[in-house]
């Protein structure tokens, strides 16, 4: 299939990313904050005190694969600074997408005027503000849309309290950021047109040119990968972007061979335009976290206790209703590992 042929048919219905593009686009000035470089009035650049950090792993012995790990104990406490801030001020302020099918988007099918924001990681955002804040659920809330690229600077320059953007937990970010515990498991994975050659994350991406987000974790794997020998050499792995999404509208458009991202958000892909498939497995072991300042402690322990109940309640029910039509109604493979407080 031609690439203008694959790009019309990814815009028919609510395959139409670029579409949804659009519509998110008419509708965020309305709804959404816009970034700024200026911090909050007493939220996200205060940070907690008198409190250990009760990490389970060394920072300098860090492995990906245990780095959430090093996020602290739950903790109902509210008399930290950042959290009494925010308490104070009324609302919390998160940076989340508002472009990824299922998990932070706009329906434009939506029969609601007001087009909220809906998805698996706006449950969560919800469920935080709730347990934190409180009060009206319309009101203990705002959302800034942020892309894929500029989820750090908007914590570190106290643009947004949190990142509730399906972050993975890294040992490179935290050198930058604290994450609470996981709230999701997932993997990169290999996304590429139905009719495509390529296999998976094998040599079949050879002479490819591949698609990811600039910072993402997935080009981080690549360039390693790239360089220790084990992505074959040929692959052209030099097409990054701001959004993620935007990824997959240049393969629509036939500009890149294949696109390489976290499974869940592929699946969420292929479902909107089925001209493309995921390819092969997941090849790494990644979980999402929810992002705060370094300092913030208090308000890092606070979310690891809201996250402690949304596991036994509110978890399910939140998988069911977004996920289960593209990953499968077993969440096994997605539940997050349940940290041990002993």
């Amino acid at each position: 299939m031609s690439a203008a042929r694959r790009l019309r048919a990814g815009l028919r219905g609510w395959g139409g990313v670029g579409a949804m593009g659009v519509a998110c686009a008419l509708t965020a000035t309305f709804v959404l904050l816009p970034l700024r470089d200026a911090p909050l009035d007493g939220s996200a650049g205060t940070g907690g005190q008198g409190l250990t950090r009760g990490t389970y792993a060394k920072a300098d012995d860090c492995k990906d694969a245990d780095a959430w790990k090093q996020s602290p104990g739950p903790s109902s406490d509210e008399g930290g600074r950042t959290v009494a801030a925010i308490k104070k001020r009324g609302y919390l302020v998160v940076g989340v997408d508002q472009n990824s099918y299922r998990w932070g988007y706009r329906d434009p099918n939506s029969e609601s005027d007001s087009a909220d924001l809906e998805g698996f990681d706006i449950d969560l955002a919800h469920r935080i503000a709730d347990e934190i804040v409180g009060g009206d659920p319309k009101k203990n809330i705002r959302f800034k849309a942020v892309p894929t690229n500029q989820r750090i600077p908007a914590i570190k320059n106290g643009q947004v309290d949190m990142v509730v953007r399906t972050m993975t937990i890294s040992c490179q970010r935290l050198k930058d950021v604290a994450f609470s515990a996981p709230y999701f498991t997932t993997g990169q994975q290999v996304l590429a047109p139905r009719s495509s050659s390529i296999d998976g994350y094998d040599d079949s991406l050879a002479r490819k040119k591949i698609c990811t987000a600039a910072t993402s974790t997935a080009y981080e794997k690549l360039k390693a990968d790239q360089e220790h020998g084990d992505l074959v050499s040929s692959a052209d792995i030099s097409t990054t972007v701001p959004n993620q999404l935007d990824c997959l509208v240049r393969l629509q458009l036939g500009e890149v061979d294949a696109v390489v991202t976290d499974g869940a958000l592929a699946a969420s892909q292929a479902a909107q335009d089925p001209t493309v498939a995921l390819k092969g497995r997941p090849f790494t072991t990644d979980y999402y976290g929810v992002a705060m300042k370094k300092d913030a402690q208090d308000l890092v322990r606070r979310v690891n206790q809201v996250l402690e109940d949304y596991r036994d309640s509110g978890w399910q029910q939140s998988y069911d209703k977004w996920l289960a039509p593209t990953l499968g109604k077993d969440p096994a493979k997605s539940r997050p590992p349940t940290p041990d407080h002993r």
